[in-house]
Protein backbone atom coordinates (compact mmCIF):
# COMPACT_ATOMS: atom_id res chain seq x y z
CA UNK A 1 0.00 0.00 0.00
CA UNK A 2 1.56 3.48 -1.46
CA UNK A 3 1.27 6.08 1.13
CA UNK A 4 -0.51 9.12 0.14
CA UNK A 5 1.82 11.68 -1.61
CA UNK A 6 1.62 15.52 -2.50
CA UNK A 7 -1.26 14.91 -5.13
CA UNK A 8 -3.12 12.49 -3.35
CA UNK A 9 -3.49 15.31 0.09
CA UNK A 10 -4.19 18.17 -2.39
CA UNK A 11 -6.91 15.69 -4.12
CA UNK A 12 -8.31 14.81 -0.23
CA UNK A 13 -8.18 18.67 0.65
CA UNK A 14 -10.17 19.48 -3.04
CA UNK A 15 -12.72 16.99 -1.81
CA UNK A 16 -12.76 18.67 1.72
CA UNK A 17 -13.19 21.96 0.09
CA UNK A 18 -16.25 21.46 -1.90
CA UNK A 19 -17.48 17.65 -1.94
CA UNK A 20 -19.25 17.38 -5.02
CA UNK A 21 -16.95 18.87 -7.19
CA UNK A 22 -16.51 17.36 -10.13
CA UNK A 23 -13.05 15.47 -11.40
CA UNK A 24 -12.84 17.50 -13.73
CA UNK A 25 -13.30 21.07 -11.75
CA UNK A 26 -10.69 19.31 -9.72
CA UNK A 27 -8.60 18.76 -12.61
CA UNK A 28 -8.80 21.79 -13.86
CA UNK A 29 -7.85 23.43 -10.54
CA UNK A 30 -4.65 21.11 -9.79
CA UNK A 31 -3.25 21.22 -13.25
CA UNK A 32 -3.75 17.39 -13.89
CA UNK A 33 -6.15 15.32 -15.96
CA UNK A 34 -9.73 14.15 -14.63
CA UNK A 35 -8.64 10.38 -15.40
CA UNK A 36 -5.99 11.31 -12.72
CA UNK A 37 -8.19 12.45 -10.32
CA UNK A 38 -10.34 9.92 -10.59
CA UNK A 39 -7.42 6.93 -9.95
CA UNK A 40 -5.91 8.66 -7.36
CA UNK A 41 -9.72 8.83 -5.82
CA UNK A 42 -9.63 5.38 -6.26
CA UNK A 43 -7.00 4.24 -4.81
CA UNK A 44 -7.28 6.24 -2.09
CA UNK A 45 -10.81 4.75 -1.38
CA UNK A 46 -8.70 1.33 -1.54
CA UNK A 47 -6.04 2.06 0.53
CA UNK A 48 -7.16 4.71 3.30
CA UNK A 49 -11.22 4.09 3.46
CA UNK A 50 -11.55 7.60 1.88
CA UNK A 51 -15.21 8.53 1.46
CA UNK A 52 -17.52 11.93 1.39
CA UNK A 53 -20.31 12.20 3.35
CA UNK A 54 -23.25 15.18 3.83
CA UNK A 55 -23.50 16.10 6.85
CA UNK A 56 -25.85 19.44 9.09
CA UNK A 57 -24.88 22.45 10.73
CA UNK A 58 -27.27 20.94 13.85
CA UNK A 59 -27.27 25.01 15.06
CA UNK A 60 -29.13 26.18 11.83
CA UNK A 61 -31.63 23.58 12.53
CA UNK A 62 -32.10 24.87 16.40
CA UNK A 63 -30.63 21.56 17.21
CA UNK A 64 -28.24 21.31 20.44
CA UNK A 65 -25.43 18.85 19.99
CA UNK A 66 -23.93 16.20 22.40
CA UNK A 67 -21.25 13.96 23.62
CA UNK A 68 -22.29 10.80 25.60
CA UNK A 69 -19.61 8.76 27.94
CA UNK A 70 -20.75 5.32 28.37
CA UNK A 71 -18.75 3.81 31.34
CA UNK A 72 -19.59 0.01 30.96
CA UNK A 73 -17.60 -3.68 31.78
CA UNK A 74 -15.43 -4.85 29.17
CA UNK A 75 -17.69 -7.13 27.67
CA UNK A 76 -20.15 -4.56 27.30
CA UNK A 77 -18.30 -2.05 24.75
CA UNK A 78 -17.88 -3.62 21.43
CA UNK A 79 -21.80 -4.59 21.22
CA UNK A 80 -23.08 -1.37 22.99
CA UNK A 81 -20.73 0.69 20.47
CA UNK A 82 -21.98 -1.43 17.82
CA UNK A 83 -25.79 -1.34 18.60
CA UNK A 84 -25.36 2.84 18.82
CA UNK A 85 -23.69 2.88 14.76
CA UNK A 86 -26.95 1.87 13.59
CA UNK A 87 -28.60 4.78 15.16
CA UNK A 88 -29.14 7.08 12.53
CA UNK A 89 -28.40 10.33 15.09
CA UNK A 90 -25.11 9.61 16.11
CA UNK A 91 -22.04 10.61 13.79
CA UNK A 92 -19.24 8.93 15.96
CA UNK A 93 -18.87 6.40 18.13
CA UNK A 94 -15.09 5.52 19.76
CA UNK A 95 -14.48 3.16 22.00
CA UNK A 96 -12.07 4.15 24.88
CA UNK A 97 -9.42 3.64 27.22
CA UNK A 98 -9.07 0.10 28.76
CA UNK A 99 -11.86 -0.77 26.53
CA UNK A 100 -14.40 0.11 29.40
CA UNK A 101 -16.23 3.74 27.73
CA UNK A 102 -17.54 4.23 24.91
CA UNK A 103 -18.43 7.90 23.69
CA UNK A 104 -20.97 8.60 21.46
CA UNK A 105 -21.53 12.03 19.71
CA UNK A 106 -25.07 12.44 19.24
CA UNK A 107 -27.45 14.53 16.43
CA UNK A 108 -30.96 14.26 18.41
CA UNK A 109 -32.72 15.41 16.05
CA UNK A 110 -36.45 15.56 18.66
CA UNK A 111 -36.54 15.58 22.12
CA UNK A 112 -37.63 11.80 22.29
CA UNK A 113 -34.62 11.33 20.31
CA UNK A 114 -32.43 12.53 23.05
CA UNK A 115 -34.26 11.64 26.12
CA UNK A 116 -34.32 7.52 24.39
CA UNK A 117 -30.58 7.71 24.50
CA UNK A 118 -29.51 9.51 27.78
CA UNK A 119 -33.11 8.59 29.64
CA UNK A 120 -33.44 4.89 27.81
CA UNK A 121 -31.75 1.66 27.69
CA UNK A 122 -28.41 1.99 27.72
CA UNK A 123 -28.59 3.11 31.20
CA UNK A 124 -30.79 0.45 32.51
CA UNK A 125 -28.58 -1.89 30.89
CA UNK A 126 -26.66 -3.51 34.10
CA UNK A 127 -23.27 -3.65 32.49
CA UNK A 128 -23.71 0.22 31.86
CA UNK A 129 -22.05 1.55 35.01
CA UNK A 130 -22.56 5.22 34.48
CA UNK A 131 -23.31 7.56 31.47
CA UNK A 132 -22.32 11.40 31.78
CA UNK A 133 -23.78 13.68 28.80
CA UNK A 134 -21.94 16.86 27.66
CA UNK A 135 -23.94 19.83 25.68
CA UNK A 136 -21.96 20.93 22.72
CA UNK A 137 -22.36 24.83 23.97
CA UNK A 138 -20.13 26.56 21.06
CA UNK A 139 -17.93 24.85 18.77
CA UNK A 140 -14.12 26.30 18.37
CA UNK A 141 -12.64 23.73 15.49
CA UNK A 142 -14.83 21.34 13.75
CA UNK A 143 -18.12 20.76 11.61
CA UNK A 144 -17.41 22.19 7.83
CA UNK A 145 -13.36 22.22 9.33
CA UNK A 146 -11.14 19.48 9.50
CA UNK A 147 -7.82 18.15 10.04
CA UNK A 148 -7.68 18.55 5.68
CA UNK A 149 -8.27 22.49 6.25
CA UNK A 150 -5.14 22.39 8.61
CA UNK A 151 -2.82 20.36 5.77
CA UNK A 152 -2.23 23.76 3.12
CA UNK A 153 -1.83 21.25 0.56
CA UNK A 154 -3.37 23.24 -1.93
CA UNK A 155 -1.92 27.09 -2.63
CA UNK A 156 -4.10 29.89 -1.38
CA UNK A 157 -5.17 30.65 -5.03
CA UNK A 158 -6.28 26.54 -5.59
CA UNK A 159 -8.02 26.87 -2.54
CA UNK A 160 -9.97 30.11 -3.57
CA UNK A 161 -10.76 28.44 -6.86
CA UNK A 162 -12.21 25.05 -5.01
CA UNK A 163 -14.32 26.71 -2.06
CA UNK A 164 -17.81 27.21 -2.50
CA UNK A 165 -19.32 31.42 -2.26
CA UNK A 166 -20.51 31.31 1.41
CA UNK A 167 -24.38 31.70 1.60
CA UNK A 168 -25.91 33.99 4.59
CA UNK A 169 -26.71 31.98 7.50
CA UNK A 170 -30.71 31.95 8.81
CA UNK A 171 -31.38 34.30 10.78
CA UNK A 172 -33.88 31.89 12.69
CA UNK A 173 -33.51 27.96 12.81
CA UNK A 174 -35.02 26.08 9.71
CA UNK A 175 -36.94 23.44 9.71
CA UNK A 176 -36.52 20.50 6.87
CA UNK A 177 -39.16 19.17 5.19
CA UNK A 178 -39.63 15.91 4.13
CA UNK A 179 -37.76 16.48 0.64
CA UNK A 180 -34.81 17.95 2.28
CA UNK A 181 -34.72 14.89 4.84
CA UNK A 182 -34.49 12.25 1.84
CA UNK A 183 -32.10 14.72 -0.08
CA UNK A 184 -29.67 14.75 3.43
CA UNK A 185 -30.17 11.04 4.44
CA UNK A 186 -29.06 9.85 0.43
CA UNK A 187 -26.12 12.30 1.54
CA UNK A 188 -25.14 11.15 4.60
CA UNK A 189 -24.37 7.61 2.81
CA UNK A 190 -22.88 8.63 0.22
CA UNK A 191 -21.84 12.49 -0.42
CA UNK A 192 -21.16 12.06 -3.61
CA UNK A 193 -24.19 10.19 -4.51
CA UNK A 194 -25.05 10.66 -8.33
CA UNK A 195 -28.01 12.92 -9.56
CA UNK A 196 -30.36 10.19 -10.36
CA UNK A 197 -30.33 8.35 -6.88
CA UNK A 198 -30.80 12.05 -5.03
CA UNK A 199 -33.96 12.43 -7.55
CA UNK A 200 -35.34 8.69 -7.23
CA UNK A 201 -35.31 9.03 -3.13
CA UNK A 202 -36.60 12.26 -3.03
CA UNK A 203 -39.38 11.92 -6.10
CA UNK A 204 -38.32 15.41 -7.36
CA UNK A 205 -36.50 16.54 -10.71
CA UNK A 206 -33.25 17.34 -11.30
CA UNK A 207 -34.42 20.84 -11.30
CA UNK A 208 -35.65 20.84 -8.15
CA UNK A 209 -32.72 18.79 -6.68
CA UNK A 210 -30.53 20.87 -7.63
CA UNK A 211 -32.76 24.24 -6.37
CA UNK A 212 -32.89 22.01 -2.58
CA UNK A 213 -28.78 21.75 -2.67
CA UNK A 214 -28.09 25.23 -3.47
CA UNK A 215 -30.09 26.72 -0.24
CA UNK A 216 -28.96 23.91 1.96
CA UNK A 217 -25.49 24.21 1.03
CA UNK A 218 -26.04 28.25 0.57
CA UNK A 219 -27.17 28.90 3.91
CA UNK A 220 -24.42 26.61 5.59
CA UNK A 221 -27.29 23.67 6.56
CA UNK A 222 -25.63 21.25 4.27
CA UNK A 223 -21.66 20.76 4.36
CA UNK A 224 -19.52 17.70 3.08
CA UNK A 225 -17.23 15.77 5.39
CA UNK A 226 -14.54 13.51 4.28
CA UNK A 227 -13.64 10.15 6.04
CA UNK A 228 -10.25 8.33 5.96
CA UNK A 229 -8.15 6.22 7.73
CA UNK A 230 -6.05 8.36 9.93
CA UNK A 231 -2.76 6.11 10.46
CA UNK A 232 -1.41 5.98 6.55
CA UNK A 233 -1.91 9.48 6.86
CA UNK A 234 0.70 9.13 9.85
CA UNK A 235 -1.43 9.77 12.32
CA UNK A 236 -1.57 6.62 14.80
CA UNK A 237 -2.41 7.46 18.03
CA UNK A 238 -5.70 9.36 18.57
CA UNK A 239 -6.99 10.45 21.73
CA UNK A 240 -10.10 12.54 23.44
CA UNK A 241 -8.98 15.45 25.73
CA UNK A 242 -11.28 16.59 28.57
CA UNK A 243 -9.97 19.69 30.26
CA UNK A 244 -11.59 21.89 33.25
CA UNK A 245 -10.47 25.40 32.00
CA UNK A 246 -11.44 28.36 33.78
CA UNK A 247 -13.95 30.16 32.68
CA UNK A 248 -12.95 33.06 31.80
CA UNK A 249 -10.08 31.13 30.11
CA UNK A 250 -12.65 29.46 27.89
CA UNK A 251 -12.48 31.72 24.80
CA UNK A 252 -9.24 31.92 24.97
CA UNK A 253 -8.42 27.96 25.04
CA UNK A 254 -10.83 27.37 23.09
CA UNK A 255 -9.72 29.24 20.05
CA UNK A 256 -5.91 27.96 21.22
CA UNK A 257 -7.10 24.25 20.29
CA UNK A 258 -8.62 25.31 17.15
CA UNK A 259 -5.13 26.49 15.55
CA UNK A 260 -3.25 23.36 16.49
CA UNK A 261 -2.48 21.51 14.07
CA UNK A 262 -3.18 18.38 15.88
CA UNK A 263 -6.93 18.99 17.19
CA UNK A 264 -9.34 17.66 14.88
CA UNK A 265 -12.57 18.71 17.01
CA UNK A 266 -12.71 21.45 19.94
CA UNK A 267 -15.93 22.25 21.63
CA UNK A 268 -16.91 24.28 25.04
CA UNK A 269 -19.39 21.70 26.66
CA UNK A 270 -21.91 21.62 29.89
CA UNK A 271 -20.25 19.61 32.88
CA UNK A 272 -17.23 19.91 35.17
CA UNK A 273 -15.04 19.60 31.92
CA UNK A 274 -16.10 22.27 30.21
CA UNK A 275 -14.13 21.45 27.04
CA UNK A 276 -12.90 18.92 24.75
CA UNK A 277 -10.59 18.19 22.18
CA UNK A 278 -10.27 15.28 19.54
CA UNK A 279 -6.37 14.69 18.79
CA UNK A 280 -4.56 12.56 15.86
CA UNK A 281 -0.84 12.26 16.88
CA UNK A 282 2.13 10.22 15.18
CA UNK A 283 2.39 8.22 18.28
CA UNK A 284 2.24 8.01 22.19
CA UNK A 285 5.51 10.63 21.97
CA UNK A 286 3.84 12.96 20.01
CA UNK A 287 0.72 12.81 21.70
CA UNK A 288 2.47 13.49 25.25
CA UNK A 289 4.58 16.20 23.87
CA UNK A 290 1.53 18.16 22.90
CA UNK A 291 0.63 17.24 25.81
CA UNK A 292 3.32 18.81 28.10
CA UNK A 293 3.88 21.56 25.44
CA UNK A 294 0.73 22.13 23.43
CA UNK A 295 -1.75 22.01 26.38
CA UNK A 296 0.65 22.76 29.16
CA UNK A 297 1.44 26.33 27.44
CA UNK A 298 -2.66 27.45 27.83
CA UNK A 299 -2.88 29.34 30.75
CA UNK A 300 -6.32 28.60 32.14
CA UNK A 301 -6.44 24.68 31.86
CA UNK A 302 -7.03 23.46 35.16
CA UNK A 303 -6.98 19.85 34.66
CA UNK A 304 -6.40 17.35 32.02
CA UNK A 305 -8.32 14.00 31.36
CA UNK A 306 -6.81 12.27 28.43
CA UNK A 307 -8.93 8.74 26.87
CA UNK A 308 -6.96 7.02 24.20
CA UNK A 309 -9.00 5.97 21.14
CA UNK A 310 -8.48 2.20 20.80
CA UNK A 311 -10.99 1.56 17.92
CA UNK A 312 -13.68 3.98 16.16
CA UNK A 313 -16.66 2.50 15.05
CA UNK A 314 -18.16 5.12 13.57
CA UNK A 315 -16.00 7.93 12.47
Amino acid sequence: MALPDALDLKVMQALQLDGRASFVRIAEVLGVSDKTVARRVLRLRRDTGLRVTGMTDETRLGRPSWIVRLRCTPDAAEPLATALARRADTSYIGVMSGGTEVMCAMRPRTQQERDELLLGRPPRTPRVVSVHAHCVLNLFYGGPLSHLNKISALSPAQESALRPEPGEPPATPVALDAVDEALIGVLRRDGRAPMAELQSRSGQSEAVVKRRLDRLRGTGILYFDVEYDQEPLGHGTAAMLWLTVAPSALVTVGNALAAHPEVRFAAAVSGRENAVASVHCRDTPHLYSYLTDGIGALSGVQHVETALTLRQVRR
